[in-house]
């Protein structure tokens, strides 16, 4: 059996990065475009909202993975992209 359990890397912020949010929030009124950081990504690459009410409802809902986080922030960073370039082969080059 394999063990699924997996915790948010500290200092990674990938999830911050690579998607794009379409809905406006608190910082970001137009949303946030697919590979721009967060407003709320603070230097330690660590959520500015975490926890706090203004917090996009689809980062709250992202729910940390071996297979969607890999084994490094910079893994992450390449697989969240390559999942949001999916997401949209319309745009996607």
């Amino acid at each position: 059996m394999v063990d699924e359990r997996f915790e948010c890397r500290s200092g990674c912020g990938a999830c911050c990065i690579a998607p794009g949010i379409t809905q406006p929030f608190f910082g970001m009124p137009e949303g946030k475009p697919p590979g721009v950081p967060c407003v709320h990504l603070d230097a330690a690459r660590g959520c500015g909202l975490y926890q706090d009410a203004r917090r996009p409802a689809v980062c709250g809902n992202f729910k940390a993975h071996v297979d969607i986080c890999g084994d490094s922030a910079e893994q992450a960073l390449e697989l969240l992209n390559k999942l949001e370039r999916a997401s949209h082969p319309e745009t996607s080059s």
